[in-house]
């Protein structure tokens, strides 16, 4: 068995992420929404190949096959497509008002008819269908009944769907596809959901209502997260349930032609991805591919999390600065899982005592579908590496754009070494 990323206490752990995550807090707060990197890394450097046709092949640029001999070298289709759906989350950021004494804070700063064409991308061949807003389960401690009213926002805009409508682009594409993008931490009461991280049971409700000790097979995430994406108001509803009415809807418009879900974000918005496609595949029992972009998202769920998002078919690529912080917590991770044979856990190596406090802590994490691993320390053009910059979203598409292989990780040093 093999044991990593073990060597403290649970309660040591928890510390840790606190850290991890205030110094993540810390770090944004002092730079803008977008991190301002060298020229290079402006979004024109980033543009995509929107010429390459992947007809009958987009099932497996999808993951259909796991992305296998797709990653190590990164293929070309494979990277366009990546920039192309990082576009789709950029996009995010660009439309959310951040500045806390705005009237419109922490909401979409343009209406959905002109929603692409004012964020310059309306050539994508996609029409932006529904806004997304995603409500916290957690309120301010009453002590703090006097902070600014910003500071207590419960609900706020966090995402859309988007529907491939051009033809040209969906015979590109080879099939219809629907997309949903998902912003990162944005607002007060956000950033202490993301401090909410022990695993907690997620769908079906039914199953664990009735169960007052959970069995090691329920599928658990972390607790925060799943209030994100179900909580609601009195006067908004939750992020669940505008995901469901906009996917039965677009199932019952081209649910007789090639479809495809895409769902994709960063940060927090790849975690909220992830549960996104957890309840498409439980919820809808005709559902197309449903496939998860991730750019440097947390931990989401525990084994039993991962191992219902396999039987699902869920496809889900994790993109991975391993410079990023983020990627590291929630929990800790016992890489002792054989997921091509299903085996069951085993932590004999531990001590019988820890072996079974380690099960009942809700600490125990699981990293979920395939990874892409990248790293900030490749690249030549960034002279600065530090919390804020190897976390944001800019970087991450840089490295996408020029990761070449994990033997020439960076197409500058590649020209160097004659191998492109």
């Amino acid at each position: 068995m093999k044991l990593a990323r073990f060597c403290t206490s649970p309660t040591d752990r928890l510390k840790q992420n606190e850290i991890v995550v205030t110094q993540m807090y810390r770090a944004s707060a002092t730079t803008s929404a977008s991190v301002k990197l060298n020229s290079k890394l402006s979004w024109n450097s980033l543009a995509y190949d929107s010429a390459a046709k992947l007809g009958n092949n987009w099932m497996e640029i999808q993951g259909s096959n796991n992305w296998e001999g797709l990653l190590d070298p990164l293929d070309q289709n494979l990277r366009s497509e990546l920039l192309r759906y990082g576009q789709f989350v950029e996009a995010t950021y660009r439309c959310f008002d951040f500045d806390p004494s705005s009237p419109t804070y922490a909401t979409c700063k343009y209406p959905r008819n002109s929603f692409l064409t004012r964020l310059g991308i309306a050539e994508t061949g996609y029409r932006m269908t529904k806004h997304l807003r995603a409500t916290c389960g957690v309120h301010l401690p009453r002590w703090l009944d006097r902070a600014p009213s910003w500071m207590s926002t419960q609900s706020s805009w966090i995402g859309y769907v988007a529907v491939c409508q051009d033809k040209k682009e969906i015979a590109r594409l080879g099939r219809r596809d629907v997309v949903i993008a998902y912003r990162g931490t944005a607002t007060c009461l956000e950033w202490l959901e993301n401090l909410r991280a022990t695993l907690t049971a997620c769908w079906p409700p039914d199953d664990v209502a009735t169960s007052v000790h959970l069995r090691p097979s329920t599928p658990m995430v972390q607790t925060g997260f799943f209030s994100l994406y179900t909580s609601s108001t009195d006067t908004c509803p939750s992020l669940q349930e505008m995901v469901r009415e906009e996917i039965k809807r677009v199932l019952d418009l081209y649910g007789d032609e090639p479809l495809s879900i895409t769902i994709t974000g960063h940060s927090l918005g790849a975690a909220l991805a992830t549960l996104t496609a957890y309840d498409i595949n439980s919820t809808f029992n005709n559902a197309p591919m449903v496939t998860v972009i991730s750019f440097g998202g947390p931990r989401v769920g525990n084994r039993s999390f991962r191992c219902q998002l396999e039987k699902s078919g869920t496809k889900i690529l994790r993109i991975v600065n391993s410079d990023d912080l983020i990627t590291k917590v929630p929990g800790f991770v016992i890489d002792d899982y054989d997921v091509a044979n299903k085996q069951a856990v085993n932590v004999a190596a531990l001590p019988s005592w820890l072996q079974k406090r380690v099960q009942n802590t809700h600490w125990v994490y699981a990293d979920v579908g395939k990874e892409l691993r990248l790293s900030s320390r490749d690249s030549p053009f960034l002279s600065k590496v530090n919390v804020a910059t190897c976390h944001d979203l800019s970087t991450y598409l840089h490295l996408v754009k020029g990761f070449v292989s994990s033997t020439c990780p960076f197409k500058a040093t590649a020209r160097k070494l004659g191998s492109i």
